[in-house]
């Protein structure tokens, strides 16, 4: 990609969308359209600063690009309902399923290349393991209906042929993102942003109780990611198209919440001090253990960047931007 081409984000006031902008507008790319709902005044702080030639409402959005036929050369597909506690599963299959198959129309048929956010939700309890293997997807059974309406995007992604298809795509399995310009997300935030600020309140920090007997408080393990990986991982698919697929984004390295924790704590150069509490209801039989990225694919696809480490992370999120609610 160049600075020529123009480049569709959805999503672009969330979090990781808002992040892609900049990313994008970093490496001289300023012809991007943004897509979102602009309504909300919370958000629009993710994009103070960030390049775009226009800014288009998602519920007008296909009408636009009949009206306008702008020439595209890139589509990033962000924007989610990513409430993974909601049961209402129709605002899911409404905003997370059938516009992603209008975005993929769309793409197949003007021969635009399309990267797409799935999630790791879609793997559930984690029964079939966490590799991206595009034969196991049927196995999978998510946990909610944010998961299942991922799942069920992936499963028509894959059935289709190579002439219904975009000329590449990824489905990107997103494994625990967290970073700058998640201010807006209340409950939904990453526990780093969660942590950050309870310490600050009162210089504790609290996690879930385990429920399971397998695991210790505080050390249900996650596989955590810095958003900086995700775009890299983003801009390198859609830049160099290796073979269209399913593929996961994590860090492949699973870490615990004590250890989370104690990051945040050492970015501020304080005493850990962790209090465990119980696992809300309307999560806990729903809840991930353990979630841990198979990276073999993404490798021998070509990407050979190593990821950030959890305590690099953590340390760059605290000092550069949380300390300082500035945006990325």
């Amino acid at each position: 990609m160049n600075s020529n081409h123009t480049i569709v984000v959805t999503g672009a006031a969330g979090f990781i969308g808002s992040c892609l902008t900049g990313f994008l507008g970093r490496k001289g790319m300023d012809r991007l359209i943004l897509v979102d709902d602009f309504s909300r005044p919370d958000k629009m702080a993710n994009l103070d600063g960030k390049p775009g030639i226009c800014r288009v409402d998602r519920g007008r959005f296909f009408q636009w690009l009949e009206e306008e036929t702008p020439e595209v050369d890139a589509f990033f597909h962000l924007g989610a309902r990513t409430d993974t506690t909601s049961p209402d599963f129709g605002i899911f299959e409404r905003l997370n399923l059938e516009y992603s198959r209008k975005v993929w129309d769309w793409c197949a048929a003007h021969g635009v290349p399309l990267v797409y956010a799935s999630s790791a939700a879609t793997y559930g309890n984690g029964e079939w393991g966490y590799e991206d293997r595009e034969e196991d997807l049927t196995r999978l059974h998510p946990f909610n209906p944010y998961g299942a309406s991922k799942h069920q995007f992936d499963l028509w992604a894959v059935s289709k042929t190579r002439s219904q298809a975009p000329p590449f795509w990824a489905g990107l399995k997103f494994f625990n993102v967290y970073g700058p310009n998640e201010y807006h997300k209340g409950r939904m935030a990453s526990v780093i942003f969660h942590a950050h600020r309870q310490i600050r309140e009162s210089g504790m920090v609290r996690l879930f109780r385990s429920h399971q007997p397998a695991y210790r408080d505080g050390e249900q393990l996650r596989d955590f990611i810095y958003v900086e990986d995700i775009l890299d991982t983003c801009f390198w698919l859609m830049d160099q198209q290796p073979p269209s697929g399913i593929y996961n984004v994590g860090t492949g390295k699973a870490r615990t919440f004590n250890e989370l924790a104690t990051a945040v704590f050492s970015a501020l150069g304080t005493e850990p001090r962790i209090r465990y509490i119980d696992m809300p209801a309307d999560i806990r039989e729903n809840y991930q253990y353990f979630t841990e990225a198979k990276m073999e694919k993404l490798r021998a696809a070509g990407y050979s960047k190593s990821f950030t480490s959890l305590e690099q992370g953590v340390n760059l999120y605290v000092k550069q931007y949380l300390e300082w609610m500035k945006y990325y």
